[in-house]
């Protein structure tokens, strides 16, 4: 019968632990309106930023620090990412992440052409799950977000960027 009690006790208190992890993904924002995203922004290979998503990734991830904008007024935390194969094609794509929620949304992609293509009809979507795109949510982890906010400033995101042990926990 202590055992049981123990038991009953231990999961009470692991249930309490997990609520703020799940809260700040319920949010109740009925008046929350997203900022008129701007046109995609330039971009330069040259300058990116790495961003580790996985370490068995085939592909290379890297944010161009310019392209990076955080609006406080929504939340949002937009920028370029490109993500680079072995044989060095490059699939590059402006996106935002909505920290509050755990989403994110692709606007636009870059052809092989050289032009930004919008996409459709650009939808929120979950970083967590079985999305095939987990990079959004290593972006969020390694310093786009503090928890369900944007980070103060682009300066304060780059330098956990480059920061290897900020996020390695999270």
């Amino acid at each position: 019968m202590k055992f049981k009690s123990v038991s009953i006790v231990a999961s009470v208190l692991l249930l309490g632990l997990a609520t703020p992890v799940w809260s700040q993904f319920d949010v109740d924002e009925p008046e929350w309106k997203e900022s008129d995203a701007p046109p995609p922004p330039a971009f330069d290979v040259g300058k990116l930023v790495r961003v580790e998503v996985s370490p068995n990734s085939s592909l290379v991830y890297g944010v161009d620090p310019a392209s990076i904008s955080i609006t406080q007024s929504d939340g949002l935390v937009r920028y370029v990412m490109v993500a680079t194969s072995a044989s060095g094609v490059r699939n590059v794509m402006y996106e935002g992440i909505r920290c509050a929620t755990g989403e994110f949304k692709t606007y636009a992609r870059y052809s092989a052409d050289g032009k930004w293509t919008p996409v459709g009809n650009p939808e929120w979507r979950s970083m967590y799950g079985n999305a095939p795109f987990k990079h959004p949510l290593r972006l969020a982890k390694a310093g786009a977000c503090d928890n369900a906010a944007p980070a103060t400033s682009v300066r304060e995101m780059l330098s956990r960027l480059k920061n290897p042990n900020y996020g390695v926990t999270q």
